[in-house]
């Protein structure tokens, strides 16, 4: 299942630009060769105004910003919306712990043109290294590869994984129907992790691999593929959760005391400024 462009896949709404945006400067700046961009969105202003879907002016933007790195490099706008309402509108997880953004990827197999290898990343999350290190991991005998959720694994069950990264064998999910198998959990039964949990359930037999591509916490670590910037649970000075996104510079810089970045960062302000030029300053941060 070798494939020499890096086919990924993002989901959410207009207000994931910023984390579209700084994640593919990242990772376009570490990895040789194109890499594909499926990004599906929905409108979903039904149950909240501000869910919106991402517009053509930011997916236009993208494809640029790609194309600068690697001319055969592309972003693809997907709107799923009609797909989302007939698979899950008003379904009992529409109000789960994240947003209906997040069930998005349980849509992958019902998308014409979908490849049979498929990279999802969440869109926190920044790319310190080759993203084909990843990419080139062998899932042919899996439905997918991913790494041990930092909490779940413990609290939860010692195979429990973090969906924010999944190295997608579409071809053997198309078969043992993983993903239809997760839509109709999400559909019928309440869950605290919604989608991560469906899948889990569903799952015949994945691949379990190392944090360094679904890092989640520390991201200075040699070696680290993938930096999650997700919600974390801190004991000192007291028990709290953090929750600082790539995209908010000074949090990240202050209290992750995170600099791996830097470079990537001052050229996501320089391009995000452009853009809103571009738009007469009528953005929507992330």
């Amino acid at each position: 299942m070798r494939n020499r462009m890096v086919e990924l896949l993002l989901c959410g709404n207009k207000k994931v630009f910023d984390g579209a945006l700084t994640q593919l400067i990242s990772m376009t700046n570490r990895t040789r060769g194109p890499v594909h961009v499926f990004l599906m969105t929905m409108d979903l202003s039904r149950l909240r105004e501000d869910f919106v879907a991402v517009t053509d002016e930011q997916a236009a933007f993208l494809d640029r910003v790609v194309k600068d790195k690697n001319p055969k490099s592309r972003v693809e706008k997907l709107d799923v919306t009609q797909l989302y309402e007939r698979e899950f509108g008003h379904c009992v997880n529409e109000g789960a712990y994240c947003t209906p953004y997040t069930l998005l990827r349980l849509l992958a197999d019902l998308v014409p043109g979908m490849p049979d290898k498929l990279l999802y990343l969440d869109i926190d999350i920044m790319i310190a290294g080759d993203i084909k290190k990843l990419w080139n991991i062998d899932v042919t005998k899996y439905e997918y590869a991913a790494v041990k959720e930092k909490y779940g694994c413990w609290l939860i069950r010692p195979d429990y994984f973090n969906a924010g990264m999944l190295l997608l064998n579409m071809k053997m999910i198309r078969k043992t129907h993983l993903l239809q198998k997760a839509r109709h959990l999400i559909r019928k039964k309440k869950m605290l992790f919604a989608d991560q949990s469906a899948i889990f359930k569903a799952t015949t037999r994945k691949l379990l691999i190392p944090r360094i591509f679904n890092e989640q916490s520390k991201f200075d670590r040699k070696g680290t593929i993938v930096c999650h910037f997700c919600k974390r649970l801190m004991l000192r000075p007291y028990p709290h959760t953090e929750n600082y996104k790539q995209w908010q510079v000074e949090e990240i810089h202050r209290e992750l005391k995170c600099h791996t970045f830097d470079e990537d960062l001052k050229e996501y302000l320089a391009l995000k400024d452009e853009f809103d030029k571009s738009m007469g300053g009528n953005t929507v941060n992330g």
